[in-house]
C-alpha cells in the first residue's frame, strides 16, 4: 500500500470521498437524515488529504482540516470495503496524524457516529476519547465528536 499526501481536489480523493457518502448511506441512511451534513463536508476547504493506494487503485482516503489555529478535525475517512480490517484505516489516520503535528497543530477532533461501530473503534484505539458535540454537530444527538491531543499522545 501507498499513502500519498495530496489535497482535497484530487481526483481519487475526490471519489474516495463519493464512495465514503454512499457508503454511509447505505449503513445508517435508513436512521439519520444524512443530507444535513453534506454542508460540513465540502471538499473546497481541505488542503491536507491522503490518498492510500494499491498498485495504480485508490483504495482508501482521508483528510484533516483546519478548525482553529490549534486544532484540526478529521474529515472523509474512507477505505473500500474489501480492505478493510488490514489495518489500512489505522495507518492512515496515523498518518493524518504525523501531519497534523508536522503543521503545528495541538488537538486533533472529529465527527462520527455511534452507529459506525468499527470507527468508533478504530478512533478508541488510536486514543480519541468522546467530547460534548462541537460547532455545527451540537444540535445532532446522533453525532459523537472526539478529540485527541497532538502533542502528548503523537505517534
Amino acid at each position: 500500500m501507498e499513502f500519498i499526501r495530496t489535497d482535497g481536489k484530487n481526483e481519487d480523493f475526490v471519489e474516495n470521498c463519493r464512495l465514503l457518502d454512499l457508503d454511509l448511506d447505505r449503513r445508517v441512511g435508513r436512521q439519520i437524515k444524512r443530507e444535513k451534513y453534506q454542508k460540513y463536508n465540502q471538499l473546497d476547504e481541505i488542503q491536507e488529504a491522503i490518498v492510500v493506494y494499491d498498485g495504480h487503485r485508490a483504495v482508501g482516503g482521508g483528510a484533516i482540516r483546519r478548525y482553529d489555529d490549534e486544532t484540526v478535525e478529521l474529515k472523509r475517512v474512507f477505505v473500500h470495503n474489501e480492505y478493510q480490517g488490514q489495518g489500512i484505516g489505522s495507518r492512515l489516520v496515523i498518518l493524518l496524524i504525523e501531519w497534523a503535528v508536522e503543521l503545528g497543530y495541538q488537538r486533533m477532533i472529529l465527527e462520527t457516529g455511534e452507529l459506525l461501530v468499527e470507527s468508533c473503534a478504530l478512533y478508541r484505539k488510536l486514543g480519541f476519547k468522546v467530547i460534548p458535540n462541537y460547532g455545527p454537530y451540537v444540535d445532532m444527538p446522533e453525532s459523537l465528536c472526539m478529540a485527541r491531543n497532538l502533542r502528548k499522545d503523537a505517534f
